[in-house]
């Protein structure tokens, strides 16, 4: 047989090249998804939720670090919708976060594609519609971000992966909710809370039906499983515990954590934990996974799925494990002081989480943003940030940015609360590009709330009882409070945090309590490089508002998941070229 010619070396090698050069650009991953409606019962009731693909919850999404992903929405609701990704960065990208500051709703029967990467972040997230309420009839599902193989993790790789969305559900619509909410109604105790989009197992049956379908989750003894547990509700605390089983925390919200054990952990409204839990008990029967609310009085069935091992000879048996003494404020907030970040470990980079040194920075702004029980402004029930009620205009902040539409909103948040009536307005924190913010929630609400930010991770630093002075900085943790978008502000209590603004963008922070976020209680974040490194306006963006004018036909819309990643494609060819140029030059 002819040996190939020097010219087929030379060719190979350019082949290898040009394929190296392919696969070095981050990998894609493609997700086709239709909202619609379906009817379900969770509670026993038939009622319509908002599935994914014809699932409730609907389905994870699961990337790697720096990954890119693209997920086409189809909107079969009634009414517009947008997902938001909570606890997704999107560096230089808020084109992509999914709120009404930077997107335009898609609407009812229409399509839109997200494209946004995954860039230096690992962890447990989850994603939810963020309009309209819609919130409280789910649309919700657990987003799995995973490390790259050059990383290492902090933990022994589990025997399974197991995500648990627990949360306070209502019997009524989101639109009825809505209406309540708008109308000065409180909300009230929730109906039952849901694991994964199920009711609870009868352990009582006094106050639950029969013939409610519950989640079982099924593990083989021995074995250790990673439990990625969202509080995907719209207002309630849940406490999250299984039967005669510790749990090890080891993640939440993208960092890993000092590990240690805990009987159970408070998980507010919004938050995400990662435990391992090893099953090391004998097996003889089942065991009760319960998720119940805390700080309000409920005579409703606790949410209680069953954990079952396959040896397991019989069912959960016995009352529910305890849950903490609701007459002890402190068990609460002590428990979410004692969470640190594990600042040896590495993350989504090779370098430890504690190589930056936050403590050591110069704090260059402060802003104490307060809070206040619903009150009404100009005869309607608000919520407000330092004396604001956040009005939602029907332009986007961000295209109004874009396209320099003055008279949309204003860059005058005041950094303290203001001795002025309360106001219906629409005002942005300028925030300093590389600026390192520190921010006091101060709750003088009657309930816990929950506090996001989008576009960044930000350090917890302290939180106690009482009015936040400048002398509480004596207890800040300036080593390792742990790294995370979601943090709860007790009622007649402060929480601070430390965010360094290395992401340009225009950025949501808000209460993650739903009913309080539909009142007002909001503010965007605006951060600009001043070298522009932001990405470009998406081609597919709708536009509303005063802007109307520049939408195209939705029939113009690519459908971008139909379409095989570029190196797919490169190499493909390349291969067929390849052939054809051996059997060409072994003639």
């Amino acid at each position: 047989m002819q040996m190939p010619s020097r010219s087929w070396w030379i060719f190979l090698n350019l082949f290898v090249g040009v394929v190296n050069f392919a696969f070095a650009e981050d990998p894609f991953v493609y997700y086709d998804w239709t909202v619609s409606y379906i009817t379900a019962s969770p509670l026993g009731v038939k009622q319509q939720v908002i599935a994914i693909n014809g699932h409730f919850p609907g389905p994870i999404l699961e990337a790697t670090t720096n990954w890119n992903v693209v997920v086409n929405v189809k909107n079969d609701l009634d009414e517009p919708m947008l997902l938001t990704w909570n606890g997704i960065q999107h560096r230089k990208n808020s084109w992509q976060d999914g709120v009404l500051g930077t997107n335009c709703p898609i609407p009812a029967g229409w399509n839109w594609t997200y494209a946004f990467q995954v860039k230096d972040q690992i962890g447990s997230f989850f994603y939810f519609p963020s309009t309209n309420f819609q919130r409280a009839a789910g649309g919700y599902g657990g987003i799995i971000i995973n490390n790259r193989d050059v990383i290492p993790v902090p933990f022994g790789t589990p025997d399974g992966d197991i995500t648990l969305n627990i949360g306070d559900w209502f019997v009524k619509s989101h639109k009825d909710l809505r209406k309540n909410v708008e109308n000065g109604d409180d909300l009230g105790s929730p109906d039952g809370i849901l694991f994964n989009g199920l009711g609870p197992y009868r352990y009582d049956s006094t106050i639950v039906p029969d013939g409610i379908t519950y989640q079982v989750i099924n593990v083989e003894p021995g074995k250790t499983y990673r439990f990625r547990v969202h509080n995907v509700g719209i207002s309630t605390t849940l406490n999250f515990r299984i039967q005669n089983h510790n749990l090890l925390l080891v993640e939440t919200e993208g960092s890993y954590t000092v590990q240690q054990n805990y009987t159970n952990m408070d998980i507010h409204v919004g938050q995400s934990f990662s435990f391992l839990v090893t099953m090391d008990q004998t097996g003889s029967n089942d065991y009760y996974i319960v998720a119940s609310p805390r700080f309000l009085k409920s005579t409703k069935a606790a949410g209680v799925a069953i954990l079952h091992y396959s040896n397991s000879q019989g069912p959960a048996s016995g009352p529910l494990p305890d849950i903490p003494n609701e007459s002890d404020p402190s068990f609460s907030m002590n428990q979410a002081r004692s969470i640190r970040m594990n600042v040896t470990a590495g993350a989504a980079r090779p370098n430890p989480q504690g190589s930056f040194k936050y403590g050591e920075i110069t704090v260059t702004d402060v802003y104490l943003l307060q809070n206040r029980p619903p009150e009404l402004i100009n005869g309607k029930t608000r919520t407000t940030l330092n004396g604001i009620s956040f009005f939602t205009p029907s332009t986007p902040l961000k295209l109004a940015q874009q396209y320099k539409v003055l008279g949309i909103y204003k860059l005058d948040f005041p950094n303290r609360p203001m001795n002025r009536p309360l106001v219906i307005d629409t005002s942005v924190i300028n925030g300093t590009y590389k600026g390192f913010i520190e921010i006091i929630l101060q709750n003088n609400d009657t309930t816990v709330q929950s506090y996001h930010l989008d576009g960044y991770a930000f350090f917890v630093v302290g939180m106690d009882y009482g009015t936040w002075t400048e002398n509480s900085r004596s207890v800040y943790n300036k080593w390792d409070g742990v790294a995370r978008s979601t943090t709860q502000v007790f009622p007649g209590a402060w929480t601070a945090i430390l965010v360094y603004l290395d992401n340009a963008g225009l950025w949501n922070l808000r209460t993650q309590n739903l009913d309080s976020w539909y009142l007002g209680q909001e503010v965007y974040l605006s951060v600009i490089n001043p070298e522009k490194t932001e990405l470009p306006l998406p081609e597919n963006t709708i536009y509303c508002g005063v802007l109307s004018n520049l939408q195209k036909d939705q029939a113009q819309r690519v459908r971008f998941s139909g379409a095989p990643p570029i190196p797919i494609i490169i190499t493909t060819v390349l291969i067929a070229f390849i052939i054809a140029f051996v059997g060409a030059s072994t003639r």
